[in-house]
């Protein structure tokens, strides 16, 4: 058995360095789940600056962040380096293209395990999930409090994968 063939046999756990950054959560079997980037994208960027105008990124809960970053993406016409779902759509960590902007319930999941991944800042965070035409939901690192809030207020941007 080679060093490789033990790797198979190991068990993940949150908080492992893993595919390009930390893993922020594990389903059920232990073999998937989502991986948090290692540090922040952004510190200041808006979630877009259209105001009165939806982008039908309502996804909540777990597994949809992927898609609300997609909508937001094909629904704007800005540099992807302007606005938080763009810029975590555009992160490329550990040679992966697949990160996104976390839904509402996949940021809570990175909060719930800050410790563990490491490396945020006591500050909002964006999460790719739109409350109405005007706001999207944040979150806040001090304390955990989920807040809906105007998409032309500037806030931390950590991008996440699924393995």
């Amino acid at each position: 058995m080679n060093i490789f063939d033990l790797f198979k046999f190991r068990k993940l756990a949150v908080g492992d360095t893993y595919q390009g950054g930390r893993i922020a959560y594990l389903d059920g079997t232990g073999k998937h789940g989502l991986i948090a980037a290692k540090t922040d994208q952004s510190e200041e960027i808006i979630w877009i600056n259209y105001l009165k105008f939806c982008v039908g990124a309502t996804g909540v809960v777990i597994g949809t962040g992927r898609a609300n970053t997609n909508k937001i993406y094909n629904n704007t016409a800005f540099s992807s380096n302007t606005y938080a779902a763009g810029i975590a759509k555009s992160y490329k960590g550990g040679g992966y293209s697949d990160w996104y902007l976390p839904s509402k319930d996949e940021l809570n999941l990175l909060y719930l395990n800050r410790n563990l991944i490491g490396g945020f800042q006591n500050s909002f965070y964006w999460s790719s999930t739109e409350c109405d035409e005007n706001s999207a939901w944040l979150q806040f690192f001090n304390n955990g409090m989920q807040f809906n809030y105007v998409k032309s207020g500037t806030y931390h941007v950590r991008a996440v994968r699924v393995f």
